[in-house]
């Protein structure tokens, strides 16, 4: 590999990952919006377990599927829209357990049920492995 193909490689992953970075902290605001419970209160001051597990989840399907869209993306262009395709992906998934699933979920979080938070974990990781197989061109 000549050293010039090497820096734009560089260049080229910098970009793409700095912009995965900043889907990801976008993804959080957003989710925590989205949720009417405060995640960052229950997590940082209640200690809140459950919490801290649905969250997780939500961010880990959120960053699977946004290396998906990395992967298969023609363009920065291209993966900017995917990543926002697999945000609005996976707030869906948060109101699909919300509403049918688990209509109890908040309530259940907030008490720190740590199955409930499991089950919005799997949900989302799920969502995301989902999401981001079905990226491919």
């Amino acid at each position: 590999m000549e050293q010039q193909d090497l820096l734009f490689s560089v260049a080229n992953f910098s970009l793409y990952f700095g912009l995965s970075l900043l889907f990801v902290i976008i993804f959080k605001v957003v989710y925590s919006f989205l949720t009417p419970q405060d995640e960052w209160k229950l997590i940082k001051e209640d200690k809140n377990t459950a919490a801290a597990i649905g969250f997780g989840g939500a961010i880990l399907g959120f960053s699977i599927a946004l290396g998906g869209a990395a992967s298969n993306s023609i363009s920065l262009l291209d993966f900017a829209i995917w990543g926002v395709i697999a945000l609005i992906a996976q707030s869906l998934a948060f109101f699909v357990v919300r509403f049918i699933f688990m209509p109890k979920i908040v309530t259940r979080i907030i008490a720190n049920e740590v199955s409930a938070g499991i089950m919005l974990a799997a949900t989302s990781v799920s969502v995301g492995i989902l999401n981001a197989a079905c990226m491919a061109y």
